[in-house]
C-alpha cells in the first residue's frame, strides 16, 4: 500500500520508476543488446541442424552469437573501434558457419546498431569507412552462403543504409541541440557575469558617493572644532586638548577615507567639490524630465523631514533611475513622482505608462544599483509592470538610520 508522508502519498511503484528512470536512460541501449543476444542463442539452438538453418558446431554458434554483439558493450570507450569489431567478426564467423549469419536475428539486429552508431562518430571519414565496412561484410557473408542470392544482399545493404542515414540525421538533431545547450550556457554565464560586473561597479560608485557625503559631514565637525577652539579662554586647557584630539582625528579620518576611496575611483574622475543631490532638488529633477519631452507629475505627501544625507541621497537616485528609465527604455508618454513621509518612513514612487521596464536587470547600474542602494540603509525595494500597464519603482526608507 503507499505510504503516507505529511499531506504527500509515496507510491512504491513511483519510487521505483524516479529511481530506475536515469539508469534505463544510460543502459537502454545495452539492455536491447543483451535481450539480441538471448534471442540469437535460442534461435541457433532451436534451428541447428534445420535447413537452411546454421550448421554448427553447436558450441560454436553459441560463442558465435556472443562474440557478434559483445563489441558494442565497449562502444563508449571505443567510439569507433567497437563497432568496426562487429562486421570483422561476422566476416570470420561466416567462413565457419555461414548460415548461423543469415538465420539468427542478433547479426541483423547488431548490423543495425553498428551503422547508426557510425553515423553519429564526429569523424566524418570513420563513419563513411564502417558503413563501407558493413556492405562489404554483408557481400562476404552472401558469398559465403549457399543459400544467399543478390537480391539478399541488396535487401540488407538498403537496411544498413537506411540506419546510416538516420544515425547521421539524429547525429545532426544532437548536435543542433547541444549547440543550443552551450549558447544558453554561455549566455547565462555572460548574464550573471555582467549582473556581477554590474553589482561590484554600483557598490563602487555607492562607495565614492558615501564618501562624498561622509567627507563634507567630517570637514564640517572638524571646522566647527577647530572653531570652537579658538574661542576658548587661556584657563580651558582640558577643553582646548580635547578639541584638538577631535580636530586631529577627524583629518585623520579624511585622510584615511581619500586613501581607501581613492582605489575605487576612476582616473579620470575627481573627487565630487558640489554638494550631492539630495529630495530638496528633485523639482530640478522633474523639470529637466519635462523639457526632455516626458510630462511628469509631482506630488510630495506628509511634513518633510531632515533625512541623513545617505538616505536622502540614495531616494534622489531613485526618482533619476525611474524617470531615466521611463525616457529612454519604456517610451514612457506619462510618469509621476510621489514622495511620501510617514510612519518614520520615507517612500518614494516612479511610475509610468511605458511598454517596457527597467534595464537595469541586464547590465550597467538601473535596478541591481537600486538595490545596493536600497539595502545599505535596510530599505525595500519593489520594481515591477503595473497591472494596469506601464512601470513602477517604489521604495520605501527609514528616516532614521541606526
Amino acid at each position: 500500500m503507499p505510504r503516507r508522508l505529511g499531506w504527500a502519498t509515496v507510491s512504491p511503484v513511483r519510487t521505483l520508476i524516479d529511481r530506475g528512470w536515469p539508469l534505463a536512460r544510460l543502459y537502454w541501449f545495452d539492455a536491447v543488446l543483451t535481450i539480441a543476444i538471448g534471442i540469437g542463442i535460442a534461435a541457433a539452438i532451436v534451428d541447428q541442424g534445420k535447413k537452411e538453418g546454421p550448421s554448427g558446431p553447436l558450441w560454436f554458434d553459441l560463442i558465435a552469437v556472443v562474440a557478434l554483439a559483445a563489441p558494442l558493450y565497449a562502444r563508449r570507450r571505443f567510439p569507433f573501434g567497437a563497432p568496426a569489431a562487429v562486421p570483422l567478426i561476422i566476416i570470420a564467423v561466416s567462413f565457419v558457419d555461414a548460415p548461423l549469419i543469415s538465420d539468427v536475428l542478433t547479426p541483423l539486429v547488431v548490423g543495425i546498431a553498428v551503422n547508426v552508431l557510425f553515423a553519429m562518430l564526429p569523424e566524418r571519414r570513420q563513419g563513411v569507412a564502417g558503413w563501407a565496412l558493413t556492405i562489404g561484410a554483408v557481400a562476404i557473408v552472401d558469398r559465403n552462403d549457399w543459400h544467399g542470392s543478390v537480391g539478399d544482399f541488396v535487401w540488407i545493404s538498403m537496411i544498413f543504409t537506411l540506419a546510416w542515414i538516420v544515425g547521421y540525421s539524429l547525429n545532426r538533431k544532437f548536435q543542433e541541440i547541444d549547440v543550443a545547450r552551450e549558447r544558453a550556457a554561455r549566455a547565462e554565464r555572460e548574464r550573471e557575469e555582467q549582473a556581477r560586473l554590474a553589482v561590484a561597479e554600483e557598490r563602487a560608485r555607492i562607495a565614492r558617493e558615501l564618501h562624498d557625503v561622509v567627507g563634507h559631514s567630517v570637514s564640517v565637525m572638524t571646522v566647527q572644532a577647530s572653531a570652537v577652539r579658538r574661542l576658548l579662554k587661556p584657563e580651558q586647557e582640558r577643553e582646548r586638548e580635547a578639541l584638538l584630539i577631535v580636530e586631529g582625528t577627524g583629518r585623520e579620518a579624511l585622510a584615511e577615507m581619500r586613501r581607501m576611496v581613492g582605489v575605487l575611483r576612476r582616473p579620470e574622475e575627481a573627487p565630487a567639490l558640489a554638494p550631492q543631490p539630495t529630495l530638496d532638488r528633485i523639482e530640478q529633477l522633474v523639470e529637466k524630465a519635462r523639457e526632455a519631452g516626458l510630462p511628469v507629475d509631482l506630488s510630495i505627501e506628509g511634513e518633510a523631514v531632515q533625512l541623513p544625507a545617505g538616505v536622502d541621497l540614495t531616494a534622489y537616485r531613485l526618482v533619476q533611475e525611474g524617470l531615466t528609465n521611463a525616457l529612454k527604455h519604456a517610451r514612457a508618454k506619462r510618469a509621476e513622482v510621489r514622495v511620501r513621509y510617514a510612519d518614520g518612513q520615507v517612500e518614494v514612487t516612479v511610475t509610468d505608462d511605458g511598454s517596457g521596464g527597467s534595464k537595469g536587470e541586464g547590465g550597467g547600474h538601473g535596478l541591481v544599483g537600486m538595490r545596493e542602494r536600497v539595502s545599505v540603509y535596510g530599505g525595500e525595494l519593489e520594481a515591477g509592470p503595473r497591472p494596469e500597464g506601464g512601470f513602477r519603482l517604489r521604495a520605501r526608507l527609514p528616516v532614521a538610520v541606526t
